[in-house]
Formats: C-alpha cells, structure tokens, sequence
C-alpha cells in the first residue's frame, strides 16, 4: 500500500430517524430484527399502491417545538438526526469555532408535502393565498440552512442533489473537504420526506414500485425472485465527520474510518440502471483506489439493493465481478423501504455500525434468492463478523452512482 498523504477522517457521531424509529438505537434495533416496516398509509387512499416505510410516531413539534409547524417534514428530520449526531461525538455548539463547522446535506426532493399543499391552496382559494412560507419550506437547500441556524455552523454549506444517491454524495463532498482543510467538523448526512400522493403516482406509473399492497411489510424484498419495486419510505441520516487526529485530541470514540469516496455516471437511461453496472463498478473501483485499498480487501457490501429487478441484478453482477472473493452483501431498504435522497446516508451510517459493533444485519423478505443475483447475500437472521472495510453503494436516477468506503478506525 502507497504511503497516504491526505489526513484520515472519522465518523465520530451518529444521528438517524428511520422507519425502524427515532434514534440510531431503534433504527439500528430495526435492521438487526430484519423485519420489513412497510404498511397500508391512508394518505394514499384511492391510488394504486397505498404503502409506505413511514417513521412510526414522528411528531415534529414533540422534538422542535412550535418552530416545527413552519418546517416541512424533510427538515424537522433532519434537525432531529443532527442534533442526535452532535450530542453522540460530545460536541457542543455552544462553544465550538462555528467558522470552521460545514454541513453537507442530501435531499433529492425537498418539500414535496408543501408543494402540493400549496398547490391545492392556488387552485382552490387562490393566489392570494398561497403562504409566504412556501419557497423556504420547499426548496432543497433549506436542510442544510436550518442545521446551520440551529447549530451555528457558518462554514461552508450546501445540498447536494443526486437524486437516491443525494445522502451519499454529501458525505462523500465533506470527506473532501475535510481533506482540503476547508472545515474541522462537517455535520453530513441525507433526508427525505415526499410520501405524498403525486409522488406515489409517478413513481407507481412508471412501474418502480412495489404492487404487494395486500401484503405490505413483506413487500420490499430485495435480492428475491418474487421482487416487484421498492416501497417509498422517508428518512434522515447524519454523521459528524472530523478529522481522526482532531478525534483523538478530543477522546472521543470512533465508530469507523471514511477512507473513499468515488462518484460516476451511468450515460446510459433517464431511470434505468446500465444492465451490466459498468457505472457503479467504476465508482466502486474508484472508492477504493481513494481509500488505498483494493477489492479484495472488502468484507462487507451495503447495496444500493432496492428490490427493483433491473437494480438488484445489475448490482449484483457488478459486485460478483469485481469483488469474486464474496463479501457480505446486505440491502437494509428490506426493512426501511427506499428513503430517496435519505437512503445513502442512513445506510452508510448502517456501514459505519457494521464496523463498530463485528455484526452484519440481514435482507428483509429474502426468501428465495434470484438465480441471476450470484453473491452472498445475508439474510434470516444477523451475521456475526469482524469487519475491516465495506464500502456502501448508492445509486440514482440519472444514472448518477455514489459509493463509499468505510474502514476500521
């Protein structure tokens, strides 16, 4: 291995508010049972699929205070993770150097909810209606905006959108500019809150989603035979990101090291992956390389695995060719269902567990494993192992391909 000449970062803090529920605790409980979250959602009543991954007894104004209700739900999650991840690294935002504190925040969306509430405002009482609130509320960038104002972050901010890979992304832009010495902490993460029924809609007319609406919580099966889409869920992840030297300064615990990053594009179909993953491979490959590692040396692979049968297959034959030695492969969207923007940081802060704790959840609902899916895929019950290096994969609509590479702080 070549000598590294850029400063190793850490995941010091963890911050999660998922289907599984509100905490890292819950949301990591949730995967380990391997038990699939989807149920009926009466806010889909009257469309064809009438299922979602919602967090279970979300209340933002219980967690925010009556700041919540002029919030849209995408922000009030991600508060609520950020600030779970900033108490868990024993920081404080009181008196840390705020100019030197970023947030980096993935939202595929933004305020989905607001903009059809709105909308319906406009064409049922009129223009003249149409809350003041609405832009601030909706756009995507007002995540990152809100973590700032509440934590007194005032280095660099932004939102990264690249649609399901949005969260990772973002994390993989802080580990940059931790590198770059343009930050000492980096709040990053993803969030998504757009169950709403024009989203539902689209998503089910172009055939993405699951149609087990008679069976909801066995209906997001990555990796099975029977797979038929995704179910949509909401979530927010968010990882405090420091240099691991600062890290050590403090004594803080680790819970892993974030040792690449690497992104690419498909160039192949507005919503279809490139059968073959020519485009994850070479954002795996490139992960990799950053983290001065090579395939072999990955245990452990958190798939991008929505239970689409275009995705789970092309990322399988992806996976077996460049890593033929098998590692673990897990897809932990069979118990969150697909959170969008949101999915790549709660599944690399999943990653980030994996590591810290020697255990690999299991695939929800994998009953029978699709002959054309040729790798070791965990499931029934959690894996004990001691995990090195996994590397979690994201992918999104676009093509666009996100991956990183966790090791052993």
């Amino acid at each position: 291995m070549s000598e590294r000449t850029t400063p190793d970062v850490a995941v010091t803090g963890i911050g999660l508010v998922t289907p599984g529920g509100v905490g890292r605790e819950a949301s990591w409980d949730a995967v380990l049972r391997g038990e699939g979250t989807a149920a009926t959602d009466p806010a889909l009543e009257g469309l064809d699929v009438t299922m979602s991954c919602r967090i279970p007894d979300f209340d933002g104004t219980e967690h925010l205070g009556r700041r919540a209700r002029k919030l849209d739900r995408f922000v009030q999650l991600t508060l609520v993770a950020a600030a779970e991840a900033i108490a868990d690294a024993e920081l404080d935002a009181d008196t840390w150097d705020g100019a030197r504190v970023g947030v980096v925040i993935g939202c595929g969306m933004g305020g989905a909810p607001t903009w059809e509430e709105q909308h319906s405002v406009l064409l049922e009482r009129g223009h003249s209606r149409v809350s003041p609130h609405l832009i601030p509320r909706m756009i995507p960038n007002m995540a990152a905006g809100h973590v700032a104002m509440a934590f007194s972050a005032h280095g660099p901010n932004l939102a990264t959108a690249t649609a399901c890979a949005s969260g990772a992304t973002a994390i993989g832009t802080a580990l940059d500019m931790l590198r770059l010495g343009r930050c000492d902490i980096v709040i990053a993460g993803g969030t998504e809150a757009g169950i709403t029924p024009l989203s539902v809609a689209g998503f089910a007319n172009m055939t993405a989603l699951s149609n087990r609406v008679d069976d909801p919580a066995r209906a997001s099966r990555p990796f099975d035979v029977d797979r038929d889409g995704f179910v949509i869920a909401e979530a927010a992840g968010v990882l405090i990101l420091e240099r691991a030297a600062d890290a050590s300064a403090r004594g803080v615990r680790r819970y892993a090291r974030l040792a690449g990053y690497g992104a690419s594009a498909d160039g192949h179909h507005v919503t279809a992956p490139d059968p073959q993953g020519q485009g994850g491979e070479a954002a795996v490959r490139a992960a990799l390389a950053d983290a001065d590692l090579s395939p072999a040396d990955v245990d452990h692979v958190n798939a991008h695995g929505t239970s689409t049968p275009l995705n789970d297959v092309s990322e399988a034959r992806m996976i077996r060719r460049v890593m033929p030695h098998g590692p673990a492969v897990t897809s932990t969207k069979g118990v969150t269902g697909h959170a969008l923007g949101g999915a790549g940081a709660i599944e690399a802060a999943f990653s980030a567990l994996a590591i810290h704790r020697g255990v690999i959840p299991p695939t929800a609902n994998l009953d029978s494993q699709d002959p054309e899916v040729e790798v070791d895929v965990v499931a029934k019950a959690p894996r004990d192992a001691a995990v090195e290096v996994a590397i979690s994969d994201s992918f999104g609509f676009g093509g666009q391909n996100a991956v990183l590479a966790l090791t052993q702080a």
